[in-house]
């Protein structure tokens, strides 16, 4: 049966994408293929392995250990702030650690451990797959340093990029997430799902790519990735940017959460005065049928239509939150829900692509924009892909 929703879920994905496509006579199958069969490797590997289940494992508890570490410095600041033993508060436990996260990623770029690694990742994947240098290279750097940051690292080229090429580009953006918040995603939902969807989303988004977008590249534009080459700051000059760059999204990812829980605690609320049904009711009602096809057993599959809309219209915190105050879900489901929340795929993520595109050139900004709409919808699409493979193994 799990094999049934495999093909209905993907399915759903190819028949949208392909109603979508900018060019459906030269939809890349064999990259499709091989894309899929690495994304059945890994979450083979990682999911239904002894071996691959015990590396999950201590990666998690490597990042648990790490939120520890962040811990002492959230202590220090914020000491006397009277906390009840046992309780979580999301803006110290989760947000704050993002600082010392931050930190720990611009010692190991600094160090070109960083760049080595996604230099070299980037390379073996477009030899297995052939999406092009540029765009294996941008679809690994995005699982390290996130939005809007990726985009400065290949600002020289990113000037030079035609409509289908930033379609691409923008697409791994949205579909990947930080690693500055991997440690923060596992405080809320197991730390194996958030790194099979670190790992599955990059190839989930060259895949909607590969058919809503597909393209051939002559020699003269697949040319090595020559990333643009900053400053050279002092180390401490460095890790105080890099700190800061923590600090700001981590009050930025507050505001954002504090904004878009009271806006649908007040939505609820009206609706539930005046026909007697929430706003998280009846988007979950709308987004029911997809969750059901992704393999969602079917007495849950309203709650979790109700997650993916909120992950959709917000961000992935609050879906995250709200996944966590949910009751009676299956594993299957919680599987399956958790790592489709992996990702930058929401309204909010629109603003923070065209705005880094406009800041590094007018011209690029206004052709992103054209394809908002379409871009939100691959990276949601990915993000289906991801989570109806993981559906598989549970």
């Amino acid at each position: 049966m799990r094999f049934v929703f495999l093909i209905t879920g993907l399915a759903l994905v190819f028949a949208i994408s392909w109603l979508v496509s900018y060019d459906r006579h030269h939809i890349k199958y064999r990259r499709i293929a091989i894309l899929l069969v690495m994304q059945f490797v890994i979450s083979f590997l990682c999911l239904h392995t002894a071996g691959g289940i015990q590396i999950m494992a201590q990666i998690s508890t490597f990042f648990s250990w790490l939120m520890d570490q962040a811990a002492a410095g959230v202590s220090f600041v914020f000491g006397n702030i009277v906390i009840k033993p046992g309780q979580t508060v999301f803006f110290f436990n989760v947000l704050m650690p993002i600082v010392f996260i931050a930190a720990l990623i611009g010692i190991l770029n600094y160090l070109k451990i960083l760049p080595f690694v996604v230099k070299w990742a980037g390379r073996g994947l477009n030899k297995i797959v052939g999406m092009g240098e540029l765009e294996s290279y941008f679809a690994v750097s995005t699982v390290f340093l996130g939005m809007p940051e990726v985009f400065i690292t290949i600002k020289d080229q990113l000037t030079k990029l035609d409509q289908k090429r930033l379609y691409t580009i923008c697409a791994s953006a949205m579909s990947a997430v930080s690693a500055s918040l991997l440690a923060s995603y596992m405080k809320m939902i197991p730390g194996k799902f958030v790194l099979v969807a670190v790992f599955l989303n990059i190839l989930s988004a060259l895949i909607i790519s590969c058919i809503i977008n597909p393209y051939d590249l002559s020699a003269a534009d697949n040319q090595a990735v020559t990333p643009t080459a900053s400053e050279e700051d002092s180390f401490f000059q460095m890790l105080g940017n890099y700190i800061m760059d923590g600090f700001n999204i981590a009050i930025t990812v507050g505001a954002m959460v504090l904004g878009f829980v009271a806006l649908i605690a007040f939505l609820n609320n009206c609706l539930t005065a005046l026909i007697h049904i929430s706003f998280t009711e009846i988007i979950g009602y709308v987004f029911a049928p997809v969750a059901w096809l992704m393999g969602v057993p079917q007495k849950d599959i309203v709650q979790a239509g109700s997650l993916m809309a909120t992950k959709l219209f917000t961000n992935e915190f609050v879906a995250m939150a709200d996944l966590q105050a949910a009751h009676g879900l299956t594993a299957k489901t919680t599987a399956i829900i958790s790592t489709y929340l992996v990702s930058f795929a929401n309204f909010g993520s629109i603003g923070i692509i065209t705005g880094s595109m406009k800041s590094i050139g007018e011209k690029q900004g206004a052709i992103v924009a054209k394809f908002t709409m379409k871009l939100l919808l691959g990276a949601t699409l990915a993000s289906v892909i991801t989570s109806t493979i993981v559906g598989v193994f549970y």
